[in-house]
């Protein structure tokens, strides 16, 4: 049995907080175009692979997983089209290979696909062998398909082993966004080292399946109405622009792709296109931090 927390000699838990951790800060001194803020907009394109990758099979599930590839990401690329704004796009390659039409839709639209995992998969059940090899199959089968390589990661459920981040800087990734340790972009350390790593913040608090998922296992109810959602966005992109920072959000197509939650993102892009906010996709924002840094 191991030793208790309250045991543990220096040596260990610094070793523990030190395997990976935030290192400068890469917030640029100004935004493309003298914009006031930066809004990055990204979507996980989940779909049937939220069921199966935690092995799951149920047939209503895998249907609801269904609707955020069918209603939801039509919607969502509508929205941006009519906002002549660009995103990110994170998509387990078991998805994409679902429908090999879509990454590449996505893509034809103007927007950047990234790695989330091969069947959204839990990183930390992971050798790590089996990690590598599944997140260079992702990359290879998106590149196949949506005709773009990916230079963005995003472990699924933000699920991080202790070999993700070194294994990312390893594949070549330009950014990581998977952590939580900033609002805006940072450079990411490995035991200590620079991994060459952007870090793209993500949180809870910024995440729509947070408010609105409905659940029976584990049993989750939405907690704040679409308004509510939309209010607590808006401030966090008030807060970016009033600090002259990033705002990054994460979106679910089957969260918010429904009729009366899809005013979100509209609501969000006005604003921001009312105030002079540069959108850009996370490659974009991670590639203008790494050149302002």
């Amino acid at each position: 049995m191991d030793h208790p927390p309250h045991t543990w000699p220096e040596a260990r838990w610094r070793g523990i907080v030190n395997r990976v951790r935030a290192g400068k800060a890469l917030t640029p001194a100004h935004w493309p175009g003298g914009a006031p803020a930066a809004l990055a907009l990204s979507f996980d394109c989940d779909h049937e692979t939220f069921e199966m990758g935690g092995g799951g099979t149920a047939i209503g599930r895998l249907g609801w997983g269904e609707y955020g590839r069918r209603a939801g990401v039509p919607r969502i690329l509508d929205r941006l089209k009519r906002h002549d704004a660009r995103a990110s796009f994170f998509i387990p390659a078991v998805s994409a290979l679902i429908d090999p039409d879509e990454p590449r839709r996505i893509a034809d639209a103007g927007h950047e696909i990234g790695v989330h995992g091969w069947i959204h998969e839990p990183n930390h059940t992971l050798t790590e062998d089996e990690e590598r090899d599944l997140l260079h199959r992702a990359r290879d089968t998106l590149e196949t398909l949506s005709g773009q390589r990916p230079v963005g990661h995003r472990a699924a459920h933000w699920d991080l082993s202790p070999n993700t981040i070194r294994l990312v800087a390893e594949a070549g990734f330009a950014y990581d966004s998977s952590m939580m340790a900033d609002d805006s972009c940072y450079e990411l350390l490995a035991d200590g080292a620079p991994t060459g790593l952007v870090e793209i913040p993500v949180d809870w608090v910024r995440d729509d399946a947070v408010y609105l998922l409905f659940n029976r296992t584990p049993p989750t109810r939405p907690t704040l109405s679409p308004d509510d959602v939309a209010e607590v966005f808006l401030r966090e992109l008030d807060g970016a622009i009033a600090e002259g920072g990033l705002c990054q959000l994460v979106m679910h197509p089957f969260v918010i792709g429904y009729r009366s939650r899809i005013g979100i993102l509209d609501r969000l892009l006005t604003h921001a296109r009312d105030n002079g906010v540069f959108i850009g996709t996370h490659a974009e924002i991670a590639a203008h931090c790494r050149a302002q840094a």
